[in-house]
């Protein structure tokens, strides 16, 4: 333990740097698209379980589940039914049990995701809201008003959806009548919970303490910065900014001062389990909020022990909006006490090998580069590390998915293909040289629930792991190395000076990253063979769109 003081308040904040979560790598599962061990086309957590000791092979601390409870799966698990059991397309809670089981024998930890904004329209609660009158004590557990205009044909504010549309929709009251509308800011099957009315938190408290009690390390909180609408639920200024940013952009909806305070007492929920056998549970959020100061108020020592830091993910491929962006995460969160969590991928946006090639003219293969080169700087960066599935393998988006076969339900609200998210959930691939790629256990004409494409089979995880140079043993080379950094954790960095377009720093306990986001080869800024790097690298160079790691001494300014 020891002590600092933040970089904005002054104030002392007290450090564990023992804490296993402080320089963590977790794994994103999307359960569905992991591994199918039933031949049904979808993955489920029986795959997960199956899957375990290859994620241990990878070198990871822990996976982070998407939601594998019982859905309509409008938002494929995102529309919760029921937050204390699972999906049977997934399993059940003996098959849950078991996949904790070996989770703890082979040291691996597991985080739920838990969706407390909104729940689906068939859990109970809505259900009993729809056929209860306007002002019951049913409708109050969800955002219930009046409609605007004589008849009440208008919706009551001008929001709208992220996911396009407007987010409210009218129902129909028992006597056949028009009625109210009932707010939601993604799907119409997606009500929003209303915060304010305390069964709410009641709710999620026993919904926490079931997951808690069968032995769960934390919980990854889906949309974290929302929850509290403000209570007068005021017309917007800019009504489509969320659905035109996709984003929680609208400063009335989201971000509202009363969900500090939510956080606050599930962290107590969390420290009261961890008081009784000293295994730390942890919270880390999606906080989708318009600075890095706004972000390191989430992270505060009684709230969220860390949330995502997507201003790396968002980044342009270039070196000075890489720095910027470090720069300030380093500044405001990790002075909180917490640590940076960095992200490059996830399961709602194009992956970094297709989205860092759409910037040049060289094709797939700088964008792959790029993506190697953004990985080790990111395992290079003090604090934890979120990876998602297939990233490991070098995975590309699947941009050419037909229109018939498309599940999100962001295409199926607008019909345009901009934003949608399924190209980067296709089911992984495992083995062989069709589809279903080893990952259905079915018949080799068993279809997965999103169809792979043929050149799946160049990516599939036994070619990865016989390659020494793919993407697999970068990510597992660089897990390795950084399992034995001392101050991973907790350490600072120093920037060093380097050539226009390169970015290198020093780490406290002498670790140098450096990264080459142009295409032509420059002096590398530490002499001597790398102890990794993202692509063939001799010494005192540095090729385009590759980084690399060394050990130095020059640790002093």
């Amino acid at each position: 333990m020891h002590n600092r003081r933040h970089a904005q308040t002054g104030q002392r904040v007290t450090i564990d740097k023992h804490r296993w979560w402080r320089d963590a790598v977790i794994y994103q599962v999307y359960v569905r698209s992991f591994l199918d061990s039933t031949g049904d086309g979808i993955g489920d957590l029986a795959g997960v379980r199956a899957g375990l000791p290859y994620l241990k092979k990878l070198g990871v601390d822990g996976v982070w589940l998407s939601p594998f409870y019982p859905s309509p799966q409008h938002d494929h698990g995102y529309d919760v039914a029921d937050y204390c059991d699972v999906d049977p397309v997934f399993g059940d809670l003996s098959e849950f049990d078991l996949l904790m089981t070996d989770a703890r024998r082979l040291g691996i930890k597991v985080l739920l995701d838990i969706v407390p904004n909104h729940c689906s329209e068939e859990h109970p609660w809505f259900r009993e809201a729809l056929a209860a009158a306007p002002g019951s004590e049913a409708r109050a557990r969800f955002h219930f008003a009046d409609g605007r205009g004589p008849d009440g044909s208008e919706p009551p504010n001008n929001w709208h959806s992220m996911f396009g549309g407007p987010a409210w929709s009218r129902v129909t009251e028992q006597d056949g009548t028009p009625g109210q509308w009932y707010l939601h800011m993604f799907t119409t099957e997606q009500p929003d919970l209303n915060w304010r009315n305390p069964e709410v938190g009641a709710h999620f408290d026993h919904a926490l303490r079931f997951w808690l009690d069968r032995g769960v390390d934390g919980f990854r909180i889906d949309v974290a910065a929302g929850l509290y609408k403000h209570p007068d639920l005021p017309d917007s200024p800019d009504p489509e900014a969320d659905a035109r940013t996709r984003d929680s952009v609208n400063p009335l909806a989201w971000n509202q001062p009363e969900v500090h305070d939510v956080w606050r007492h599930w962290r107590s929920v969390c420290e009261e389990y961890t008081a009784r056998d000293g295994r730390e549970r942890l919270l880390v959020g999606e906080v989708s909020v318009p600075t890095a100061r706004e972000h390191a108020l989430y992270v505060r020592h009684d709230e969220l022990h860390q949330a995502f830091f997507f201003d790396l993910l968002s980044a342009p491929w270039n070196a000075d909006a890489f720095r910027k962006v470090i720069s300030h995460a380093m500044q405001d969160i990790a002075g909180t006490g917490s640590t940076v969590t960095w992200v490059l991928n996830n399961h709602d946006q194009v992956r970094t090998v297709t989205r860092y090639g759409e910037l040049g003219t060289e094709g797939s293969g700088l964008g792959a580069a790029r993506a190697r080169a953004a990985a080790l700087l990111m395992l290079a960066l003090p604090g934890a590390a979120y990876i998602y599935q297939g990233e490991e393998l070098g995975l590309p988006e699947v941009v050419d998915l037909p229109d018939d076969v498309l599940t999100d339900p962001i295409f199926r609200r607008t019909g345009s293909r901009a934003r949608i998210r399924d190209g980067c959930r296709v089911p992984l691939p495992w083995s062989g040289h069709a589809s279903p790629f080893g990952f259905t256990s079915g018949a080799e004409s068993a279809k997965p629930w999103l169809p792979q494409p043929a050149y799946f089979a160049e990516y599939a995880t036994d070619r990865a792991l016989a390659d020494t140079h793919s993407f697999w043993h970068l990510y597992r080379d660089g897990l390795q190395l950084r399992a034995g950094l001392p101050q991973l954790g907790e350490g600072a960095l120093r920037w060093l000076d380097t050539q226009p377009g390169v970015l290198a720093f020093v780490r406290g306990d002498g670790l140098v990253c450096a990264v080459n986001f142009g295409t032509a080869p420059t002096p590398a800024p530490v002499s001597g063979t790398p102890l990794l790097s993202s692509g063939p690298c001799a010494p005192g160079v540095l090729p385009g769109s590759t980084a690399a790691w060394w050990i130095s001494d020059c640790t002093n300014p």
